[in-house]
């Protein structure tokens, strides 16, 4: 009873998803890249919109974030450009929000920043992306990204 009641406290979030967030990176041709945890932070405090990048199937396949908005910014098959990207992003951030895109390791989410940023609105790539850079093994989620912080995230 002595370690399940703390665990249970803490709801299934690792020890670690509540540390501190560090600024936001500048970056040539968009806002800037940030940490998981900070893009965290600015989405569930209301001061951005959490915009899923990965395609359909990654989501599917590997988990997503409940309440994050799902925006391909390549489809399947070919994976090529969604052409309903810049008016899906538009609609997204209406209310004038910035926008924290994520993808897999944080480089498709590089891409849509700058073309947010084209289309003028405040965007931010979220480094390591939701599994992480691989490890020597070639295995993703061991070293970095959403996941691996205990951020929220459910499996499909």
């Amino acid at each position: 009873m002595d370690e399940a009641v703390p665990a249970n406290l803490q709801s299934g979030l690792r020890h670690d998803a509540g540390a501190p967030a560090a600024a936001a990176r500048p970056a040539e041709g968009y806002a800037g890249d940030v940490s998981p945890q900070l893009a965290c932070q600015w989405w569930q405090a209301g001061e951005a919109v959490l915009v899923d990048v990965r395609t359909d199937a990654e989501r599917e396949w590997v988990g997503f974030v409940p309440g994050a908005v799902p925006l391909a910014w390549k489809q399947w098959p070919g994976m090529a450009l969604n052409p309903g990207f810049d008016a899906g992003l538009q609609a997204a951030l209406a209310g004038g929000k910035k926008a924290v895109l994520l993808c897999r390791s944080g480089v498709r989410s590089v891409a849509a920043a700058k073309r947010a940023t084209e289309l003028g609105l405040q965007a931010y790539n979220i480094l390591e992306g939701f599994e992480g850079d691989p490890d020597g093994d070639a295995h993703r989620g061991r070293q970095g990204g959403w996941r691996f912080h205990g951020l929220p995230w459910r499996q499909g």
